[in-house]
């Protein structure tokens, strides 16, 4: 059987079994709040969920690309987004011990009024929109060339099947499939890497040493990601959902290690590029390492891109789902939930047709909500709702400076590679900050 039919077999055989095994939901709370049987998850269901969850097919292919660009810094510059976690579950704990809060649609309405609530929710929305079609087309690519018969149709059939077992038990299913979704991503994870140390001459060591910690080697990237981490965890529900579903110490705890485990498989996975990297390759890194080394590590690979798409693609509908039906209170209803899951496959494959680009969809949205980071910095800091409006719409502005390459050359002092990056959000996220707090030291005047 060819490789192209293998493939197809593990698409298609994966995600039946998912569906086979994915909890049925019987009430809205299974399918929105992920109780099974009266349990809320654990530690190990929640850590397991959110690292998976966070490893995404766009993800992993960047660190990848990353690590054939820069070396092993490259793969550590990408995993300073895993931040993200620990500053999220610090911050929501606090929000939930301290101040009662059970969402953040709650803290925002009860903060900032109504509207605040609302762009925020758009703001998420777009967020859960990149991550349909950012997904799937990485998937697409194992199956054939961009515009190509085969690459539209493994999109298609990966984003319905994935669809077909969340609608069976929304957060619940992701939730359970996140879990075995871990299992596999680990042991396929540590076969590649097997594989790669047991080629002669590529050692631990020259893995260490690939990179050179420059600004124009990576750390460009590195600090922007640790910048934007204040911020990027809070547009993204996939992972602020979770941080409610189970008792705060709990959900702390699973986030800090979330935090630790999730860079670390980035920074392992980023070691597929650095080897090509050292074999002389050029393209996509996965792709290329995977060909080098046969048919079965290609399919491994091609696995691990499944599977942590499918995961990452699962929590996306349930959380557009929760979105939809109860954040907005358009109707706390399963029917409601499901009818918002095929409308977000619909609307987030779109993309996939105007050549978009796959780390713009981490990078540029990553830009646009760092006004969000004095927002949920200083919760408990009293501040007019109009400290919201302004922070958000300065942040908005600096991410339209990055995305149509209008910024001045004198705001950037480094060079190399993602320099506009570090430096917008440099100058963005500190205009933030003093306009969020403007309006509250007029008062205090």
């Amino acid at each position: 059987m060819s490789t192209l039919m293998w493939q197809w077999v593990l698409i298609i055989g994966s995600s039946l079994i998912l569906f086979l095994l994915s909890p049925l939901a019987k009430s809205t709370d299974d399918f929105f709040k992920a109780t099974h049987r009266n349990k809320v998850p654990n530690v190990f269901m929640l850590t397991g969920s959110l690292v998976i969850s966070w490893i995404f097919a766009k993800s992993i292919t960047n660190a990848a690309n990353l690590g054939l660009e820069f070396g092993i810094v490259g793969g550590v510059a990408y995993a300073g987004y895993y931040l993200s976690f620990a500053v999220a579950g610090i911050l929501i704990y606090f929000m939930r011990k301290k101040g009662g809060f059970t969402s953040l649609h709650q803290f925002l309405t009860t903060r900032f009024g109504k509207n605040a609530m609302r762009i925020f929710s758009i703001l998420i929305a777009i967020r859960l929109f990149n991550e349909v079609w950012s997904n799937t087309m990485v998937i697409g690519s194992y199956f054939g060339t961009v515009d190509s018969e085969a690459y539209y149709a493994a999109i298609i059939v990966f984003s319905l099947l994935t669809l077909a077992y969340s609608l069976k038990g929304g957060l619940s299913s992701s939730i359970f499939t996140d879990v075995i979704q871990m299992g596999l991503f680990s042991i396929l994870l540590f076969v590649v890497l097997s594989n790669i140390y047991s080629v002669p001459g590529f050692t631990v060591s020259q893995t260490v040493n690939s990179g050179i910690w420059s600004f124009e080697t990576g750390l460009n990237l590195l600090f922007a990601a640790l910048i934007q981490s204040f911020s990027y965890p809070f547009h993204d529900p996939v992972l602020t959902d979770r941080a409610f579903l189970s008792s705060p110490r709990v959900t702390l705890k699973s986030f800090l290690w979330a935090s630790v485990l999730g860079g670390a498989c980035i920074i392992l996975f980023s070691i597929v590029g650095v080897y090509a990297q050292a074999m002389g390759m050029q393209g996509q890194a996965a792709v290329e390492v995977g060909k080098a080394f046969g048919t079965v590590i290609l399919l491994i690979i091609n696995f691990i891109m499944i599977t942590s798409a499918a995961s990452t693609l699962d929590s996306t509908f349930s959380s557009f789902s929760k979105l939809v039906a109860v954040d907005l209170n358009w109707g706390e209803s399963i029917t409601l939930g499901r009818i918002a899951m095929g409308v977000l496959v619909i609307l987030g494959t779109i993309p996939i047709f105007l050549d978009a680009k796959i780390l713009s969809a981490t990078t540029i949205s990553g830009t646009m909500v760092i006004g969000l980071t004095p927002v949920f910095l200083f919760w408990k800091l009293p501040a007019p709702k109009i400290s919201f409006y302004l922070s958000v719409g300065c942040g908005l502005l600096f991410g339209f400076l990055l995305l149509f390459d209008l910024i001045p050359k004198s705001w950037i002092l480094t060079q190399g590679n993602y320099a506009d990056l570090l430096w917008v959000n440099v100058w963005g996220i500190a205009s933030c900050l003093i306009v969020y707090l403007i309006p509250s030291w007029i008062k205090l005047w």
